[in-house]
């Protein structure tokens, strides 16, 4: 993966803007834009787009019939090389924009499982979470959902920074580590360094 190649696509599913996923996210993309990365950002609640509707139509066309601020982004999911999703946790769950920006990759699981032509190119997905509590288990099911929504993509899950106990707005600037080390993964990213060699923690979760 060299420079000229290397394209992310950024959500950011907090409602808070200048809150901690918003910090977070905001790290790992300046990293990556001063190693000379293209990234598209997006804040999922300052979109106008809702969930899937289970109307169907996808089944025969592998397109969404939806038209909102999402319907274009469908080609940049196929367009990027890495797709970052980031979200605090609500009750051991993502927040319902994220949840769904999730239900609306129905139509390219349609294109991948079904009709068979979703585009192939290597795509890696990273996920970016944080939670007030400090639950063992604070980030494996949501992990499951994340792993699954870049299969439905056709990106390879590769972990991502998981960081508990961080409470009020703000407070990540005052972790020892969390914003250094997002910034050095989008920096990572950017210079085309192999997955296995990003600093990410890996999922276990199925």
């Amino acid at each position: 993966m060299g420079l000229k190649s290397m394209k992310i696509l950024a959500f950011n599913g907090s409602p808070r803007r200048g809150g901690n996923t918003d910090l977070l996210l905001a790290a790992l993309v300046r990293g990556a834009e001063a190693a000379g990365a293209e990234v598209r950002r997006y804040d999922l609640y300052q979109m106008d787009f809702q969930g899937c509707i289970e109307c169907g139509s996808c089944d025969r066309t592998g397109e969404c019939v939806l038209e909102d601020d999402l319907a274009p982004l469908y080609s940049e999911f196929l367009g990027a090389r890495v797709i970052v999703l980031a979200s605090p946790i609500f009750f051991y769950n993502l927040t319902s924009r994220t949840q769904a920006l999730i239900e609306r990759s129905q139509a390219l699981w349609i294109r991948k499982y079904v009709l068979k032509n979703l585009p192939g190119g290597r795509r890696y997905g990273l996920f970016l979470s944080l939670g007030a509590t400090k639950g063992k288990k604070l980030f494996e099911g949501v992990q499951r959902v994340v792993r699954y929504f870049f299969d439905a993509l056709g990106a390879e899950y590769q972990g991502g920074l998981f960081y508990r106990g961080v409470e009020g707005r703000g407070a990540i600037r005052k972790h020892p580590s969390a914003l250094s080390e997002a910034e050095a993964l989008g920096r990572a990213l950017a210079e085309g360094k192999p997955p296995e060699s990003w600093p990410v923690v890996r999922s276990s979760a199925p």
